[in-house]
């Protein structure tokens, strides 16, 4: 199937309004099934209220342009948090178009629970250090697969201008080897900067299929990443129990990250950034 086959495929965004998609906070939980609260693994790197501040400052989502954009609230504020299908999905192959701004980290949460951050995510960590089209495991262990990280390209007045290779003398969240063989499949750095747009869309498909799924990304009809979350090893991730744990069917969601505790501040989400959704429709497999 190539990327202009549209049959069978619905549309979840109407480009006018949020009607079939609802807001909730980023907030913490378990960093696993039934393993400790995050406060609790790393007591001091968040505040006791944290959940209940975020609560307070939800991500602002909005429609312009016919696209979904989403800020913090207030800009520069911090606080994060996530927009939903009202639907919850299964197996299925998701497009989109995506358009984030430098830095602004952000997501696509799958099979996601409704109140919590807990699902698996395609990473769109747009900022120093982040991985485009790889994936992580919220409160399902924090498992990091991605096949490269990246940093930004700046002209003579330090403007952004497009992507390149991170550099790991200078890297903020390095890139291990370890992280790339997670992946059952990947492309190579020069592939994806070959094809990225930067400051403009860019076309995502997302095919997820299985109780304990495989999964695997394109962007601009490149294949980034594909994972097998039946059998990926890795420290504190039980495929039995996350399936358990998530169900068979879960919300999409788009994210926008909060500024946290581990020194990235605005380096994470910019104060006035955004990101920026359209032409999102899916499949059910």
């Amino acid at each position: 199937m190539t990327h202009a086959d549209e049959t069978g495929f619905v549309s979840l965004f109407d480009g006018k309004t949020l009607d079939g998609w609802f807001s909730t906070p980023r907030t913490y939980g378990q960093i696993w099934p039934g393993g400790p609260a995050i406060q609790e693994a790393y007591p001091g790197a968040f505040p006791a209220d944290y959940n209940e501040q975020a609560a307070a400052h939800p991500a602002v989502w909005t429609v312009e342009d016919g696209a979904i954009v989403g800020r913090q609230d207030t800009p520069g504020s911090g606080w994060g948090g996530y927009i939903l299908t009202e639907r919850k999905y299964g197996d299925f192959e998701l497009r989109f178009d995506a358009n984030p701004d430098w830095p602004a980290d952000t997501g696509i949460m799958l099979r996601k629970k409704p109140d919590t951050f807990h699902g698996f995510q395609v990473l769109l960590d747009h900022r120093k250090s982040g991985s485009i089209g790889g994936f992580y495991g919220n409160g399902i262990s924090g498992f990091h697969a991605v096949p490269f990280a990246l940093d930004v390209k700046t002209d003579e007045n330090r403007t952004p201008v497009g992507l390149k290779e991170d550099d790991p003398a200078t890297s903020i969240e390095k890139f291990t080897q370890a992280k790339r063989d997670l992946l059952t499949e990947h492309c190579t750095v020069e592939e994806f900067l070959a094809v990225w747009k930067f400051n403009d869309w860019n076309a995502f498909r997302i095919l997820f299929v299985g109780a304990k799924p495989k999964a695997s990304v394109w962007i601009n009809d490149l294949l980034i990443a594909s994972i097998d979350f039946a059998t990926m090893q890795f420290p504190n991730y039980n495929a039995d129990d996350v399936a358990e744990f998530l169900g068979p069917k879960g919300h999409i969601a788009f994210e926008v990250h909060d500024n946290d505790h581990n020194g990235l501040g605005e380096g994470r989400w910019g104060k006035t950034a955004a990101c920026r959704w359209r032409n999102i429709r899916i499949k059910e497999l």
